[in-house]
């Protein structure tokens, strides 16, 4: 990693365990963010946004590379946010059933030394099965997903929600799209082999 240290702006252990899939030391802070969307703001332009404040928001004692993620899950051009109780997370599985929805995921690497930042956005849609009342409860109450948007985790039970996935690299879904981050730090002469 050269004289940089890498820093990983959440406290998300999903996408701390997809960062470690990389075999480079990181370190993780929380960001200091705030994630309200702005009035007529776009799913690309929330997460492009907040991915850059995410890593800018994060102050560092040494020369850094910090990353930045957010994501926002929408259907029918809303975003649907995390549901957080039970009765909620049903009612967005159901209106999710037989239908497509699409995650956006921003994804902004920042050089605490040159100030650079390079920020993308990744899609990745799922595709639904048509789901009951009951095996959408059934789903919930196993796996309880209150805290993902979409009410479902994808790297559990929740692949059984799914008549099939669409996107270039599934690390998307998760929340931290792997391969476009190898190329931004490819770009800030990291090489991860």
């Amino acid at each position: 990693m050269q004289n940089y240290q890498l820093v990983l702006a959440s406290t998300s252990p999903y996408r701390q365990q997809l960062l470690e899939k990389l075999a480079i030391p990181f370190i993780t802070t929380q960001p200091n963010c705030d994630e309200t969307p702005l009035n007529n703001e776009e799913p690309e332009q929330l997460v492009t946004r907040l991915a850059t404040n995410k890593a800018l928001s994060c102050s560092l004692d040494k020369p850094s590379l910090v990353i930045g993620s957010d994501q926002v899950c929408v259907i029918d051009g809303k975003i649907v946010g995390k549901p957080h109780h039970r009765e909620q997370a049903i009612e967005q599985l159901l209106n999710q059933s037989g239908r497509a929805i699409t995650f956006y995921t921003g994804l902004a690497l920042y050089n605490s030394l040159t100030r650079n930042t390079q920020v993308i956005v990744d899609t990745y849609t799922v595709h639904f099965r048509r789901l009951t009342h009951e095996v959408a409860a059934r789903y919930v109450d196993k796996e309880q997903p209150f805290y993902c948007a979409g009410s479902f985790k994808c790297e559990g039970l929740g692949i059984a929600l799914f008549e099939r996935l669409e996107g270039d690299d599934p690390n998307t879904l998760i929340g931290l799209p792997l391969i476009k981050l190898v190329t931004l730090l490819e770009n800030e002469g990291v090489s991860v082999l």
